[in-house]
């Protein structure tokens, strides 16, 4: 029997609660009723934050969380046979089937392949009958044992009720030639722990293409009536249409593998010769080259890098994130065959570059240019941080602003370690910590442009993205040039990757020839046409909005708060955000307004999740599930440092009372700071930069206005609307412990 699954795990027809949540932290309190995890709420914890990203319902009633956890002692398996079913957003309705895989943070190989060959087992109808129509937590075990190939004897097995269903064994087998032979001895994928699944019936191992006779997997009956070709056939003699395919998750363990099986049986049904390439929790088996020159499009069924992109270069494509490949391979597989046909789809680059999550075919311009823009300021907000970060320590070091500001260069010029001349140690050091960032922030622009285009065009938009920062640099058109000079340098460079080329020509683009003439393009409009207007507009703008004071300040900070407050780290507070990095730089000892546009921003930015906190765990514990006050907890520390995203796990729950809360608390922070002249001379930090803020106390009390609003507004809301949360049992957790909705 494995030691991944036994009775006590099994949980039959049983009412766990209405939401992913309650089922999720039942499944999680089995774990450690079983003394397989240190805590429970730890395990229900990290399962839940993984269901976040992605739901995890898959078609046909089932439902697959699963995490890895430091709170994990040894890999389990818990099956729940519900009733009622509980939605865990697959595109069919509910699950009433739900396997939850709890693997430790540094599961073995051997861990890893079984987990994963169970949920490639959840593909196979007969296997997931079985387990509707089993009797006893005992079967269930006997039908799991059977499906990871670890049942007893054969003639034991056949009399099991996997057997009797077909699944037995063989069951673990992915699709027909993908992984596993009829016998309990891995199959070329599970000895390496990710494989290539291939619906024309072969197998490819790290050694290269396997029939799928040799390997003992059952054929279907179409796959009997037509032999497998070999990868060396001309396709076009045969008629029949080659396409390769990656699947990757962050955790490596479940999508992958499922969404490898979708595709594969369903390009079987097609008529279509697809081979998958798992890239899962125990590394990547690669695709035979062969197989990959055959193929006449990609597809990326991923939510992380494809490793070793650039052999597929050339090829068109197709992404999406990994649990489309298990909803709808169908479409997918005709989105990759129409790309085939298409000369303006995109292809692959040979720089070995990641697949954007910006250009896919289903997206329209507006996604993609909005997606973009969210990448560029992501990667340029480490820039400004470390820089940022740097400036603030030299202050405090020297206790001079101003002079270490004004002098550091002529300091850094004249001085060294070993001759500091009249210069004392800490103003040097001073100097060298404020240059230093001063540099680093020198590039928020060149990093903002080059990450939009990179968003846009992969890596051949990287440089000429970067010359198009600089050009806007030099010609003071701020942030909003590095935007536009970002987004043209990124749409040209994604328009040279669209001609079919020859491959000798096409390893040559991105090189060479796209950052050439895409530098080109973005660079001369800049300085030809519409650098000279957007740096007169920065300069109008940026004077217009530093010369407010009195009640126009006040304005200005609540604008900014609202705009904080209003997506929680989204584009229109990235904006806000970037408008206050962007003008840090020009402030003096007689113009503090930037500053106090930077204390603005970030005294706002942290009101959201601080908010969410204190309703969560102190004033409205009723209104919110168990899950939400365990992020409650965590948004105390997010909010102090912040970080906004921290209040979106709240804000996705319920929107329409969240966000008007936060929106409201930012408007009095902001419009309070502001009022107060509170300065900030770091661009991030939240709390840990109170001593080189101006006026900490009002910075402190701002940021406590802001957050009692949010809080007392999101508890009045809910309870106005009558979300009354009713909290059952949690297993683990005295009674008394426990809010009740009576």
């Amino acid at each position: 029997m494995s030691d991944l699954i036994n009775p006590g795990l099994v949980l039959l027809d049983r009412d766990l609660g209405e939401s992913t949540d309650s089922v999720i932290r039942e499944l999680a309190a089995t774990v450690h009723r079983e003394g397989r995890a240190s805590t429970a709420d730890s395990l229900a914890a990290d399962a839940l934050a993984r269901e976040a990203k992605n739901a995890t319902g898959i078609p046909g009633g089932i439902g697959i969380p699963h995490c890895r956890s430091e709170a994990v002692t040894q890999a389990t398996l818990v099956m729940a046979r519900l009733a009622p079913a509980v939605d865990f957003g697959a595109k069919d309705g509910p699950a009433d089937i739900v396997f939850f895989i709890a693997a430790p943070a540094g599961a073995d190989q051997e861990h890893l392949k079984l987990l994963s060959k169970l949920a490639r087992s959840l593909m196979k109808r007969p296997f997931v009958a079985s387990l509707r129509a089993a009797q006893s937590p005992e079967e269930v075990v006997d039908i799991v044992d059977a499906a990871l190939g670890l049942a007893p004897q054969p003639d034991d097995a056949a009399a099991s009720p996997a057997a009797a269903s077909g699944t037995g064994a063989a069951g673990s087998s992915a699709v027909a030639g993908s992984d596993g032979s009829a016998t309990s001895t891995p199959g070329p994928a599970d000895a390496a722990g990710t494989g290539v699944a291939t619906a024309g019936g072969a197998a490819a191992g790290a050694a290269g293409a396997t029939a799928a006779s040799s390997a003992g997997t059952h054929a279907s009956p179409a796959e009997s009536a037509t032999p497998a070709a070999s990868p060396s056939e001309d396709a076009g003699a045969r008629g029949t249409r080659r396409l390769v395919a990656v699947t990757a998750c962050p955790t490596g363990i479940a999508h992958t593998y499922m969404a490898a099986d979708a595709l594969a049986n369903t390009a079987q049904e097609m008529g279509v010769d697809l081979q998958v390439e798992t890239q899962g929790s125990s590394g990547a088996t690669r695709l035979d080259p062969a197989v990959i020159g055959q193929a006449e499009a990609v597809i990326f069924a991923t939510d992380v890098d494809v490793r070793e992109r650039s052999r597929f270069a050339g090829l068109p494509y197709i992404a999406s994130a990994v649990k489309r490949g298990i909803d709808e391979p169908r479409e997918m597989i005709q989105e990759a065959l129409e790309a085939a046909d298409d000369p303006r789809a995109p292809k692959v680059t040979g720089d070995g570059g990641e697949v954007s999550s910006a250009v896919t075919g289903s997206e329209g311009w507006g996604t993609r240019i909005r997606k973009a823009v969210m990448t560029g300021v992501s990667y340029m907000i480490p820039f400004v941080a470390a820089g940022g970060l740097l400036m603030a320590i030299a202050f405090i070091l020297t206790q001079d602003p101003v002079g270490v500001a004004e002098n550091a260069d002529d300091i850094l010029t004249t001085a060294t370690l070993g001759n500091l001349g009249d210069v004392s140690l800490a103003m040097y050091l001073g100097a060298v910590l404020f240059k230093t960032g001063n540099l680093a922030i020198s590039l928020l622009v060149p990093a903002l442009a080059g990450y939009i285009a990179y968003g846009l065009a992969d890596r051949p938009g990287i440089a000429p993205g970067f010359a198009a920062g600089l050009v806007a640099n030099y010609m003071g058109a701020g942030f909003i040039g590095g935007i536009v000079g970002g987004l043209l340098a990124g749409i040209f460079a994604y328009w040279l990757t669209l001609p079919r080329l020859p491959r000798w020509l096409g390893s040559l683009m991105p090189v060479v020839i796209i950052p050439l003439l895409a530098t080109l393009f973005a660079g001369g409009l800049l300085f030809l046409l519409i650098g000279g207007p957007i740096a007169a507009f920065m300069t109008w703008l940026t004077g217009a909005l530093t010369g407010m004071s009195g009640a126009s300040a006040v304005t200005l900070g609540a604008v900014l708060g609202l705009m904080m407050c209003s997506d929680l780290g989204g584009p229109i507070n990235k904006v806000a955000y970037s408008f206050a990095v962007a003008g840090l730089g020009a402030a003096t000892v007689t113009n503090t307004a930037p500053q106090e546009i930077m204390a603005t921003v970030i005294a706002a930015g942290m009101v959201p999740p601080l908010g969410m906190a204190l309703a969560s765990t102190v004033l409205g514990r009723k209104y919110f599930t168990a899950a939400e006050r365990e992020n409650g907890k965590t948004s105390w520390l997010l909010g102090a440092s912040f970080i906004s995203e921290g209040a979106i796990p709240f804000a996705a729950a319920d929107p329409l009372r969240v966000i008007p809360a936060s929106m409201a608390g930012g408007v009095v922070t902001g419009a309070l700071t502001m009022a107060w002249g509170v300065t900030s001379a770091a661009p991030h930090g939240g709390i840990w930069i109170l001593p080189v803020v101006g006026g900490w106390l009002g910075f402190i009390g701002a940021i406590l206005a802001g957050t009692v609003v949010t809080a007392v507004l999101v508890t009045l809301f809910k309870r106005i609307g009558n979300v009354k949360k009713h909290v059952g049992e949690v297993p683990g957790v005295p009674q008394t412990q426990q809010t009740v909705e009576v």
